[in-house]
């Protein structure tokens, strides 16, 4: 297709024993071609928090952007994630993106104290926290009040090197979180359904039609500037794919065939793994794929043939 965006891979990076290996780990990243590197954002799991660790990363390379997958939405005021993201993205040149989310795992609150409301106050929370952010980053002066936050007269500072803000990624995988990321982000990151509501995730590739479905319904004019992005649950590089796909199938609780067909997933030697993701591009419309660090140098040859095409 002609109107297709090309590959760009990151990777996920969340825990380090050291500074010298957080940075190593980002240099690495940055020359097997890896275009970005994002931090998850959870409470007492042992990962590091996002806006040091990030700062370090940019510190750490040159051109390797930098961003998060997500933020929690109820870990922080929305003025606070304006004013960290500025901050970010002027002291990286312009190379930070926000991902963020309603929140979803049940041990980020219960260890936290944080009330874990129901996914319907949590989404609305997300819904005003993202416009706030958005307006802020852009310059306004913003006075809001509304059924979750309320801010008056406040003004961002610094501003953002990106402009109108620097680029937006909201995830989800429930219909309204996935309207909302289609109306407001400029990246869609599709989660599997059910995730967020802790019920087993329908991984199989019905859940990602049905998702990118809702958004380009969502998104109606607008859905061809979207970028189409999600993390990758599984990789396995082998030339028996079969027995690969029988065990990730037993793990997942589905058939062989819908474990091979899995967006999740990917199995098999580099080139089949190559032709599959321009497959998914075709089918789905997802150029954006990330995977966690421990499988950087398995996906690299990935990365080496596709990243920019």
């Amino acid at each position: 297709m002609a109107d297709q965006r090309p590959f760009r891979f990151g990777i996920q990076q969340y825990q380090a024993t050291s500074a010298a290996e957080w940075r190593e780990k980002a240099r690495r990243a940055e020359a097997l071609g890896y275009d970005i590197l994002v931090n998850a954002d959870h409470i007492g799991q042992g990962g590091l928090t996002f806006a040091p660790a990030l700062m370090a990363v940019a510190d750490a390379t040159t051109t390797l952007r930098i961003g998060t997958l997500v933020l929690d939405n109820d870990f922080r005021h929305p003025a606070l994630v304006a004013a960290d993201s500025a901050t970010l993205d002027l002291l990286s040149d312009g190379r930070f993106e926000l991902g963020i989310g309603a929140g979803w795992d049940r041990m980020d609150y219960d260890v936290s104290g944080i009330p874990f409301d129901a996914p319907k106050v949590r989404v609305d929370r997300l819904a005003e926290s993202v416009g706030i952010i958005k307006r802020l980053l852009g310059g306004e002066l913003v006075t809001f009040n509304g059924k979750q936050y309320a801010i008056h007269d406040l003004t961002n500072y610094p501003p953002p090197v990106q402009q109108p803000h620097p680029p937006i990624l909201i995830g989800g995988g429930g219909p309204r979180m996935l309207s909302i990321a289609a109306r407001e982000a400029d990246i869609v990151s599709i989660m599997p359904a059910g995730v967020a509501t802790g019920t087993m995730p329908d991984l199989r590739a019905t859940s990602m039609t049905r998702g990118v479905g809702r958004v380009r319904e969502a998104a109606g004019e607008r859905f061809g500037e979207l970028e189409l992005n999600t993390l990758l649950q599984r990789l396995v590089v082998t030339d028996d794919t079969r027995s690969a796909a029988e065990d990730l199938a037993n793990q997942w609780n589905m058939t062989i065939e819908d474990a091979l067909d899995s967006p999740w997933a990917l199995m098999g030697t580099i080139d089949h793994i190559v032709d599959v993701l321009q497959a998914r591009r075709n089918r789905f419309g997802m150029s954006y794929w990330i995977v966690h660090d421990r499988l950087m140098e398995a996906f690299a040859p990935v990365v080496d043939r596709l990243a920019g095409i």
